[in-house]
Formats: C-alpha cells, sequence, structure tokens
C-alpha cells in the first residue's frame, strides 16, 4: 500500500513541473514569436492624445441645387448626476434643464435622483440655441458635446427615394443607401502630446491624417415639380380613398426621373416613427395587372410587325366573345371598331384579337423587348422584375388575357419606361434618377448620359400610336378627363380587378392612367396608380384628374409650347433620344 502511494506522490510531482516548465516555455516562444508592445511605447501612448477628424456626408441635392439632404450641427446634451447631488441641486439644474429642452420637470428629476453615473446623455441632436443656455450652467452639472445631424429639409418630399440616415450614420434605404460610399466620405486623425492635465500640447502634433468629404449626389428630379406630383396625389387620395397611390413623371426622351412620389409616406428626420408599409417605394415595389394600360403595347407590336392596318376593323362580338372555353367581355358592347377605336374605346374583344394576329412568339418577344419581366436598372434599391411568365407556360387562352393587362404583373416604373419607348420614337431608355455626382473639390467624378437599351418600334409605327393615344383624352374617350387646354395629350385608363384566389375581385381593383404630352412631339410622360380607390374605380375617373392636375402645372413650368405652337410633321424628329425642348 505504501509504495502505491509513493508512486502516485511521483506521477503528481512530475506532471506539475511538466505544466510548469511547457507553460513557461509558451510564454517564452510568445514573447519572441509576437509583436508586443515596449515599456517605450506603452509611456509614450499614455503621454499622447488621438482625436478623429468626422466629417459630414455630401448632400443629395435635386437638378437645380435644391437641398433635399444635408449634415448640420447639432450637439448632445450630458449631465453629472453624480456632482449634483454631491453639491445638492438637483431640483435646480432639473428645473433649468427641463425649460430648456422642453422636458417634464418631474421626468428629469427622478432620472437625475436614481442615477449615480457621471455622464449621461439626455437629449440627442439638440440645436445651437440649446447648446448657448446649457452652457449657462455650471459646467461640471451640464454640458454639451458637438455632433453632426442629416437633416432633410423638406420632410416627407421625395422621402421613398431619399431613405434616411440613422443615429449611428449607417444609411437605410434610397440614394442614402446606394450612394453611400460616394456620399459618407473618410474621417481623418490626429496624434500629439498631453500634458499631465490631458490637454494638448500644441506643435508636438505627429501624426494628422486629412479627411476625405463626402460627395454631392445631384439628382435628375426638379424640385418644383416633386412639389406638383405629391400635391395632386395627395388630393386624389382625399377625394378617393384608395389604401395607397403612387405616381412618377419622366422626361420621354432621356429617360430621366423628374419625380417620384408614394403614400403613405414617412418624414426621414422621424424615420424611427415610420413602419415598413410606410417606407416602402411603391413606385418600384408594388406589382400589379396593368388592366387596360397595356393594351397599346399589344397593338404598336402588331402594328410595326404590319400584321394589321391603323384603319382595318375588328368585329368586338357586341360585347361578349367565347374564345379557348372561356368567355371575354367588354364593358360596353360594341360591333365593328378599327384599330383606332380599339385603343380609344379600350376593348378587351379588340385587343385580344390583334393579338392572336400577332401570335404568341412575336407577343412575347416585343412584352420582353419592351423590359417587361425584367428590372430597369435604376439606382435605388427595392426595384421588382415584375412578372412575364415564359410562353411554353402559357395556355390556350393566355395571349387574349395578356393583350388586356391579365397573366402579367408591372412596376409602375417599368410601365412608364415602356411607355417613354413607345411615344418617343421606339427607343427603350434606361430610366436614372442620379444626374451627377461631384466631389469636396467641385469636380465631377460622374455624369449621366442617356442611354439607350434598344430599339422597340420604327418611328413611324411610334408616330401611329401616338395619335391613337390621343384619341383615349377626346371628349368621347375613356381618358376625357386629362384633357389639358392648348395641349393635346395623349394616354391610357386602367382599371384591372384585383386577382384573388381562384379569380378576380368584384370589389377590389388597380385604378390608373398613363399619359404623356404634347402628344405630337412628347416631351414628358406621367402615370398615376391608385390601389383599391372608393366609391369609384375607374382609371379615367379616378386618375385622369389626377394625372391633369400635375401635367397642367408641369408643361408651364417647363415651358413646353402649346400643340397648336407645333408643327405635327416635326414630331418624329423632336422624338429623337436624349434631345432637349424647353427647361427639360
Amino acid at each position: 500500500m505504501n509504495n502505491y502511494r509513493y508512486v502516485w506522490r511521483i506521477v503528481i510531482v512530475f506532471l506539475g513541473t511538466t505544466l510548469a516548465f511547457g507553460g513557461l516555455v509558451s510564454r517564452l516562444a510568445y514573447l519572441h514569436t509576437n509583436e508586443h508592445e515596449s515599456a517605450g511605447e506603452k509611456i509614450a501612448r499614455m503621454h499622447s492624445i488621438e482625436k478623429p477628424i468626422s466629417v459630414g456626408r455630401g448632400r443629395i441635392l435635386d437638378r437645380n441645387g435644391h437641398v433635399f439632404a444635408i449634415d448640420l450641427p447639432a450637439c448632445d446634451v450630458w449631465i453629472n448626476p453624480s456632482q449634483m447631488k454631491e453639491d445638492s441641486c438637483v431640483m435646480d439644474v432639473a428645473t433649468r434643464l427641463a425649460e430648456i429642452l422642453d422636458l417634464p420637470v418631474d421626468e428629469l428629476y427622478l432620472k437625475i435622483k436614481n442615477s449615480s453615473r457621471r455622464e449621461q446623455r439626455i437629449k440627442r441632436y439638440a440645436s445651437a440655441d440649446v447648446a448657448e443656455a446649457v452652457a449657462e450652467i455650471d459646467r461640471r452639472h451640464a454640458w454639451t458635446r458637438p455632433v453632426i445631424i442629416r437633416d432633410y429639409p423638406h420632410e416627407e418630399l421625395l422621402c421613398h427615394a431619399l431613405g434616411f440616415v440613422n443615429w449611428q450614420g449607417q444609411p437605410g434605404g434610397g440614394l442614402e443607401q446606394c450612394f453611400n460610399d460616394s456620399l459618407q466620405g473618410s474621417d481623418g486623425l490626429w496624434v500629439a502630446k498631453k500634458d499631465g492635465l490631458r490637454r494638448e500640447l500644441y506643435n508636438s502634433r505627429h501624426l494628422e491624417i486629412a479627411p476625405i468629404y463626402g460627395s454631392d449626389v445631384e439628382l435628375t428630379i426638379d424640385q418644383n415639380l416633386q412639389y406638383m406630383l405629391e400635391n395632386a396625389l395627395d388630393d386624389m387620395i382625399e377625394e378617393h380613398n384608395p389604401e395607397a397611390a403612387w405616381a412618377l413623371m419622366q422626361n420621354v426622351r432621356t429617360g430621366e426621373i423628374l419625380a417620384l412620389a408614394s403614400r403613405p409616406g414617412f418624414d426621414p428626420n422621424q424615420f424611427r416613427f415610420s413602419g415598413s408599409e410606410s417606407r416602402r417605394n411603391r413606385v418600384l415595389s408594388s406589382l400589379y395587372e396593368p388592366g387596360s394600360t397595356f393594351k397599346p403595347f399589344v397593338v404598336a407590336a402588331a402594328l410595326n410587325e404590319g400584321v394589321v392596318e391603323p384603319d382595318e376593323t375588328f368585329f368586338c362580338e357586341n360585347g361578349r366573345w367565347l374564345y379557348g372555353g372561356r368567355y371575354l367581355h367588354d364593358d360596353h358592347s360594341m360591333g365593328e371598331l378599327d384599330v383606332c377605336d380599339i385603343v380609344k374605346k379600350s376593348s378587351n374583344i379588340g385587343t385580344a384579337k390583334i393579338a392572336l394576329r400577332l401570335g404568341e412568339e412575336r407577343l412575347e418577344n416585343y412584352l420582353r423587348s419592351y423590359g417587361f419581366g425584367q428590372k430597369t436598372g435604376i439606382e435605388l434599391p427595392g426595384e421588382e422584375a415584375g412578372i412575364l411568365h415564359s410562353r411554353r407556360d402559357w395556355s390556350a387562352i393566355s395571349a387574349t388575357r395578356l393583350a388586356m393587362g391579365h397573366e402579367v404583373a408591372v412596376s409602375s416604373l417599368q410601365l412608364l419606361n415602356a411607355v417613354s419607348a413607345l411615344v418617343n420614337g421606339g427607343y427603350l431608355m434606361r430610366p436614372h434618377i442620379v444626374r451627377r455626382i461631384v466631389d469636396a473639390e467641385g469636380s465631377t467624378v460622374y455624369q449621366s448620359r442617356p442611354e439607350v437599351l434598344r430599339r422597340v418600334l420604327r418611328s413611324e409605327t411610334s408616330a401611329t400610336i401616338r395619335r391613337m393615344m390621343a384619341t383615349v383624352t377626346e371628349d368621347d374617350g375613356t381618358g376625357r378627363r386629362a384633357q389639358i387646354p392648348g395641349y393635346l395629350v395623349g394616354g391610357k385608363t386602367g382599371t384591372a380587378q384585383k386577382p384573388i384566389p381562384g379569380g378576380y375581385s368584384n370589389t377590389e381593383h388597380i385604378s390608373s392612367f398613363v399619359g404623356f404630352l404634347p402628344a405630337e412631339a412628347p416631351a414628358i410622360a406621367i402615370i398615376v396608380v391608385a390601389d383599391n380607390p372608393q366609391p369609384h374605380h375607374y382609371g379615367g375617373r379616378v386618375a385622369a384628374p389626377a394625372f391633369k392636375c400635375v401635367a397642367e402645372q408641369a408643361v408651364r413650368y417647363l415651358n413646353i409650347p402649346p400643340s397648336d405652337a407645333v408643327e405635327y410633321a416635326s414630331s418624329n424628329k423632336a422624338a429623337q433620344p436624349g434631345s432637349e425642348r424647353g427647361r427639360l
């Protein structure tokens, strides 16, 4: 037994010695093979001071230099509750601060009374006036620290395109997110020696890294057009009570986005109080069946292929047609209509027969060439590609339903950009919202240019479809409420039933109007969409007046000449992409 205990003692001593020796070897190896701070370096660090040089973000401007987003100096208010209690002045300081910061004095008193901290922030992003008032209080009890705040002076205006920046300086959505690398810049740094009171010893800086200031992002948006569009949208919402609404204005020849609005909206200055639905940019992300606004694309394709002529007539079956075992209806009983009247009177049956004449292969090819079923590539986050199924997945009646805007889902940006291609001579442009980026030195580091993606129609076809769409706003057309005195307006109404499981709703609709003017030489195009307006739901009744409201102001602001001052024969030349007219 004694021998057994003796052996175990030897083993334990041996293991302990081995572990101790191994630890010593490991420490020596670490010290010889890894970088470590010398005593001299520690002393140098103790006697030096580092200070970052913060820089603000660049501005976001409209095309005329008006500010949409800017960094402003502000301050945070801090207090020392522990010192206040030591000096027996809690109530006095709480009363003065409550008056300055517009806070309940009782709440502030309890916050100070229940805290033992020596530093506590009680107000973020206070103004310069507040900082001046706080400075009159004993610095041992309250003080301010300078900060930078991202300010959106127009509050909700253009909020969905702008996005926001949170309190940590991180962007959330919109242009703030997409162009963060250009906007944010880079902070600088300086390192200097300090005295025993932790103050900088001047002329002792041994490291100084200059900051790189953020660049300004200049948009294609016009602030005045943005006001017009949002006001018209708000008036429509007040009258027709939709669940949501959105609108868009575009230069048809360059693809520039001139105004963009979505409701509900939010204030980027108060982003934390908004929900995801309020921050959603419906112009890019809300997909819907376009309904009758889709018909001109089918008619234009058939005209471009030469399978129909403008004056050719189709029998519209007196409003009820059986095809492929399913009935297709028109809102009104109609007989023989030529192609122009099919567009003007928005005949489902007439457009379906034109689609069948075009054929499934060419129909799909044209719809894809217009950009449906794919993202436009605009410089904003959250864009949806839409839905356009391959024809191998079509049913026997799909072509007739696509012709009237069913079995397809689009965004308003896609649809308006495609309409611009219809009427600008047949050029599909890449839509863009950023005009240029300018660095802190005033040098342009990026300049956008009109970009033609492809040619989708001949100029003759474009001119023909413009004339046909102009009849929609005549006195007996579905879009007559979009008429503007002195200007020839082209457009198309849309009233689409919302899909539900097993079919379509009879009570919920997407109401829209897409139009352009002057019809003989288009300069701008506008789309207005209302989601489930009540009690009226026809696009010509709900959306067309909103189009008129904003377009009537826009043509005068942009100095676009009235139709009677422009020769119709010059329309093809005027429609070349990239050309300018008026103030555009």
